[in-house]
This record gives structure tokens, C-alpha cells and sequence, in this order.
């Protein structure tokens, strides 16, 4: 009787949980489609939301997040999945979900604004409330159901706003009127007139030097991100100017992260971040760009040290890609942080349960525990009860490691991997594709996986001479293409032109670059998209590359490329007041001077017949100077050039870069 009783209210549960629906259902977004059946009346970013609002005269309330995005399910099961926090808002507010890798400019824009207002960064999810007329008065990130975490909770807040509307018009007025002057002050501050110039890269080491962890290496305490633009900048200063310390910062962080619990230790690829200081706690969420932007790290890193582990690290995290990320061959954008419901569980380990196996398999005690130890996996655990997260705790491999990361890998295997977020994202494959390049000077091999990935992304997300954002596999692509999109994808282009000097990716480099400006470029300032969404483009490179500082760069190399020297006058105009960016916050803004560094030194291109180029390859590949770039051009010698002169010629390779060496110091 009782059996049947649970029975008849675990059914009614079920029923209860998915008798809802609402207007995402007809979205293709895996993370909107989590929420088809919340009781929340959710609707997607667009006019019916927006109408609706004003017509109702109804707040809205927009929730921005990912489907991997821990603190996103956090809020869902909390406040979402709530039929009483539900009805608060069905009753007094327009509702709406959006997929931040579907709209990073949208993102970005209340993500200003929320740093304009707060004074620090915002994150995800993040909270918005906006007037009827999607004026802001109030942002948050994760807003528990009941106060607490420094926040008043969802019961308290929603109908506090609504009254306030209602019944205070002036006071609610006097709010969006002060966070309208917030972002105001904060674009007028990003204007004023400061220029670059070589004295910034000074500053910059500064900066950095204030911020870096001497004992566990990286830019700050907790949380804990892998800064790819710094770290790829510090080794761009030290290739310039043979600055040992920057080399040292990046190599001791680069390597800590490798041996840390940010590293996946067991099956490869990096985690997104870690909560503490030492990259051992990880968030166990993994990102298809985290790792596209961190291998071309190790790669150079192996070629400057040859250390073992560097190489390593390239080989595993791309296989972790091509095993658990690609589909179709393109690469699918993120793996969740939980597993049946564990946050971390495909990834931790018990080492009673492992020892107790692995004797039973015939290996002895002293082996076990030897490469367990080296492991971290310690009888206390190191992350959650006795659970622990690998890392490596010595620089002596015990004889035995292989084994045990076999079977430890063979562990996993069993369990149920993450959730997979099934978008296509053209920017995103595009930093994976340029990743492939970069790691094929270690191993020919990836130069094919590069051109194969390329080609297959190009046929989806390029048609009909329109270049689209992101997408499912199996919808055609719809939504078109964001200033990101262009920047990496003509990124990716270039490594593959320099790596095979295929005509047609030239071609179409100079293509995109062109309906790049046409569609991002207006009144002397750069936009993230086309779409009607007023967000524009800034330096900002915490998490992954910015966007416009890289299309400055690629503007750079095709005018070098291709002679197309008024590229060279759009980049200087852009970068003629970006000084004060550096001077407010040089940490988070490496890329916009590797790109002034880029303008300002110079590239040298290295022109030849596309066989003898490629026989040389792999010397050009080791030169140390960060702004060498190559062409085809009919000769019999190879030609050293600056963007508008030719300065050197010799038959022998070697000779001429010594020349090069030179002339560049």
C-alpha cells in the first residue's frame, strides 16, 4: 500500500513537473529548452515579449545564462521551478530567457551595465529588471528564492519592484534615470583621449606583476580563470624584448594550471575555472574556447622549452576535443559541470573504492599508493568528503602511473558524462580550428584535422555569402553572424593560408574582412552585431580574446598580406585614443596591445614560391619574433618585407632570417 502510494505521488510529481509549457517551446537553444516546462510563462528575446510588456504594462524580467552554467540550474530548481515565485512573476512581469552563446552582444551590453552600476563584474546568471520599456533600474547575478547570500530573495524583491511601480512612479523614475547616468559616465570615461605607446607595455608589466600568484601562478586569488590573452601576451613581451619575468609568469602559470585540478588530469582539457587559489578546485564545467584558446599557449611553450609535459598537454586536450566535444566533425560548445546529478562526479574519485579494485586486479599496495599519491587522490579526499580531484603532487612518475590512469579513465568511461551543449558556434570552432594549426607545427597530423574542420564548418555557417553565428547540427543556420565570428573565423584563416598558402583562403579572408567593416564599423565606432541590438564592442579579454581587438589584428595582417594598406589607417584610427583602456585596466586588455605592439613594430612577411615555403616551414614556424607572417609570390629566392618594401633576399632560408633577426632587434 504504501509502495503504491509513492508510486501515485512520484507520477503526479512527474505530471506536475511537465504540465507546464510556455513559448520557448518552439526554440532550437538547449539551454531555453530546459526551460520549456518551468511554470514560469518564459518567452525568448523579440518583438511578441516586448509588445506584451507594453501592452500589459507589465516590468520585465530578464534572466541571461547558459546550459552549463552551474548557479543557472542552481536558480532554475530554486526559484524557476517554483510555482509560488512563478506566480510573482507570471502576474507582474513579462518573463524572458536568453541563451548568452547565442546573444554574447546582448550579454555584453547588460554585462557594461551591470559593471557600470555595481563597480565589478557581473556574471551568470545574471538578473535583469527593466521598466516596460526595457529601461534598466535593477541588476543582479544568481538571486536565491529566499534572502540570503547578500541578496533579498526573489519573494521579497519581485513584489517589491511591481508595488514600486505601481504605486511610486517618481521614485521608480529617479531609479532607471540613475542607472540611464551610470552607463552614460561610464562610456563618456571610456573616451577620454589617451594614447598608446611603448611606455604601455611598461605599465602593463606593472599591472601584472601587482596581480601575480608568486606561489601558484596566475593573476588573482579566487575565482581563479586561465587568461589566455595575458598569458599569450607576457610571452609576446618576453619574444620582443627578452624579458625573462614575463616568460617566467607565464610558464610558472601555465605549468601549474597543467599539473592542477583545472587540468583534467585523467581524460584531458582544462576545466573553466578553479574556486581557489591553487587551480585545485575546479568548476568542472568544460568550454570548447577555454581549451581552443589555451593549446596554442602550449604549443609555443613547448617550442621555447621543449619540455615534455607542454607537448603533452596539446595531444590530450585535443583528443579530449575530438573524443567528447566533436560531432559531424565540428565541435559542440560546452560540457556541464554536474553528472547524475554530481557536480564534478564524472570526474572525482574514491581511493578506498580504487585501491580495494586494483588489488583485486593483482597490483600490489606500494604500487597503488605510489601512484595514487602522485595523483592527489588521498584517503581524506581533496574536494568533497572522501572524494578527490587529481592533480600531480611530484615531479618523479611512479612506474605504475600508466596503468592506473587507464583504469581510472576506464572508471569513468562507465559513468554518465556530462551534459553536452549541442550548439555549433562559428567563432568558438573557428578558435578550435586555429588551435589545430598552431598545434600541427608539433605534429603534421593536425594540419588535416585543421582543413578537414574548416572546410566542414564553412559548408554549414557559410552560405549564400551570408556567414551565420551558431546553430544546432541538423537546423540550418539562421541567425547571422556576430563581429566575434568574423574576427576568429578570418583568425583561423590566416594560421590555415600560412600553414598550406591555399589562394582560396586568401580570397576569402579579404572577403569577410571587407562586409566585416561594412557591418560592424559605423560612426567611427565598432559594434558586436547587425541585428539591431545596441551593444558595442569593447577590449575586454578576461574570459576569452575580445573580439574587436582581434579584428584590429587580422586587419593589420591582411593589409601585410594583401597591400590593402587603408586597413593599416582604419586600425590607427581606432587605436589613436584606446590609451586610457590600458591606464583603467591594462590587465584585462592584452590583446588591444599585442595588436598595437603589432602595428607599431611591424610585421615582416616572407615571400617565396608555396614549395619552397612549405619546405621551410618549420624554420619560419621557430623564429622568435611574434609578427612573422609568409606568402606566395613567384621568385627563386626567398624575400624578407616590411608591409610596403622588400628589405632583404637570399637563397638560404637561414641566412635570411639571421637577416630578419637583425633587422627586427
Amino acid at each position: 500500500m504504501t509502495r503504491m502510494i509513492v508510486l501515485i505521488l512520484f507520477c503526479s510529481t512527474l505530471f506536475a513537473e511537465h504540465n507546464y509549457s510556455n513559448a520557448l517551446k518552439n526554440e532550437d537553444s538547449p539551454y531555453l529548452k530546459q526551460h520549456v516546462h518551468n511554470p514560469v510563462n518564459w518567452y525568448p528575446w523579440g518583438e511578441e515579449a516586448f509588445a506584451k510588456a507594453k501592452k500589459e504594462n507589465k516590468l520585465i524580467f530578464l534572466s541571461i545564462g547558459y546550459s552549463t552554467c552551474h548557479w543557472c540550474h542552481v536558480m532554475e530548481e530554486e526559484s524557476f521551478e517554483s510555482e509560488a515565485v512563478a506566480k510573482l512573476l507570471n502576474d507582474n512581469y513579462i518573463s524572458i530567457k536568453v541563451d548568452r552563446e547565442a546573444y554574447p552582444q546582448l550579454d555584453k551590453k547588460y554585462q557594461l551595465w551591470y559593471r557600470a552600476v555595481h563597480g565589478k563584474r557581473g556574471g551568470w546568471p545574471l538578473s535583469v529588471f527593466l521598466s516596460p520599456d526595457r529601461e534598466p533600474f535593477h541588476f543582479a547575478t544568481y538571486i536565491p528564492a529566499e534572502e540570503g547570500y547578500g541578496s533579498k530573495g526573489m519573494f521579497t524583491m519581485l513584489p517589491s519592484f511591481a508595488s514600486l511601480y505601481k504605486n511610486d512612479k517618481k521614485t521608480f523614475q529617479a531609479i532607471v534615470q540613475k542607472y540611464r547616468k551610470a552607463q552614460k559616465e561610464k562610456i563618456s570615461k571610456k573616451a577620454l583621449k589617451s594614447k598608446l605607446t611603448e611606455e604601455s607595455v611598461k605599465l602593463y608589466m606593472k599591472e601584472v606583476k601587482k596581480q601575480y600568484d608568486p606561489v601558484n601562478g596566475g593573476f588573482s586569488k579566487r575565482p581563479k580563470f586561465p587568461e589566455a590573452s595575458k598569458l599569450s601576451l607576457l610571452l609576446d613581451i618576453y619574444a620582443l624584448y627578452d624579458n625573462k619575468e614575463a616568460l617566467h609568469m607565464a610558464e610558472y602559470t601555465l605549468k601549474k594550471m597543467a599539473e592542477g585540478g583545472i587540468y583534467d588530469q585523467i581524460g584531458g582539457g582544462f576545466f573553466r575555472y578553479t574556486v581557489d587559489e591553487a587551480w585545485q578546485i575546479p568548476h568542472f564545467e568544460k568550454m570548447l574556447y577555454t581549451n581552443a584558446e589555451l593549446i596554442p599557449l602550449y604549443v609555443r611553450l613547448y617550442e621555447i622549452t621543449k619540455k615534455p609535459l607542454y607537448k603533452k598537454v596539446v595531444i590530450e586536450t585535443i583528443a579530449q576535443m575530438e573524443n567528447n566535444f566533436m560531432q559531424e566533425g565540428l565541435y559542440l560548445s560546452a560540457s556541464d559541470a554536474d553528472s547524475a546529478g554530481e557536480e564534478g562526479g564524472y570526474f572525482i574519485f574514491n581511493y578506498e573504492e580504487i585501491k580495494v579494485d586494483l588489488l583485486g586486479k593483482g597490483m600490489k599496495s606500494k604500487e597503488i599508493e605510489s601512484a595514487l599519491a602522485y595523483l592527489g587522490i588521498e584517503e581524506d579526499g581533496n574536494i568533497d568528503g572522501e572524494l578527490s580531484n587529481p592533480h600531480i603532487t611530484s615531479q618523479r612518475v611512479p612506474p605504475e602511473l600508466e596503468k592506473v590512469k587507464t583504469y581510472l579513465k576506464d572508471l569513468s568511461v562507465k559513468r554518465e558524462f556530462p551534459f553536452l551543449d549541442k550548439k555549433i558556434i562559428t567563432s568558438w570552432n573557428t578558435m578550435m580550428i586555429k588551435a589545430l594549426f598552431s598545434a600541427s607545427r608539433i605534429d603534421e597530423q593536425y594540419r588535416e584535422l585543421a582543413t578537414k574542420r574548416l572546410d566542414t564548418l564553412l559548408q554549414l555557417m557559410r552560405r549564400d555569402g551570408v556567414l551565420y553565428h551558431q546553430t544546432l547540427l541538423g537546423k540550418e543556420a539562421k541567425q547571422k553572424a556576430l563581429l566575434e565570428d568574423y574576427a576568429f573565423l578570418i583568425d583561423a584563416l590566416i594560421a590555415g593560408y600560412e600553414s598550406s598558402y591555399e589562394k582560396n583562403y586568401l580570397k576569402l579572408i579579404k572577403t569577410l574582412t571587407k562586409e566585416a567593416k561594412e557591418h560592424f564599423y559605423r560612426e567611427q565606432r565598432w559594434v558586436l552585431s547587425n541585428d539591431g541590438i545596441e551593444a558595442y564592442a569593447d577590449f575586454d579579454d578576461k574570459y576569452y580574446t575580445a573580439a574587436l581587438s582581434l579584428m584590429l589584428e587580422d586587419m593589420v595582417r591582411v593589409a601585410s598580406l594583401t597591400e590593402a594598406l587603408e586597413l593599416n589607417g582604419l586600425v590607427k584610427k581606432t587605436l589613436a585614443s584606446q590609451g586610457a583602456v590600458l591606464e583603467k585596466s591594462p590587465q584585462n586588455a592584452s590583446k588591444l596591445l599585442h595588436t598595437f605592439l603589432r602595428l607599431k613594430k611591424g610585421d615582416v612577411i616572407i615571400k617565396s614560391t608555396r614549395d619552397k615555403l612549405l619546405s621551410v616551414k618549420d624554420k619560419i614556424a621557430g623564429m622568435q619574433y611574434p609578427f612573422i607572417l609568409s606568402k606566395t609570390e613567384k621568385s627563386d629566392q626567398y624575400l624578407a618585407c616590411k608591409v610596403n618594401r622588400c628589405f632583404a633576399y637570399d637563397k638560404n632560408i637561414t641566412k635570411l632570417i639571421h637577416t630578419i633577426e637583425k633587422v627586427v632587434k
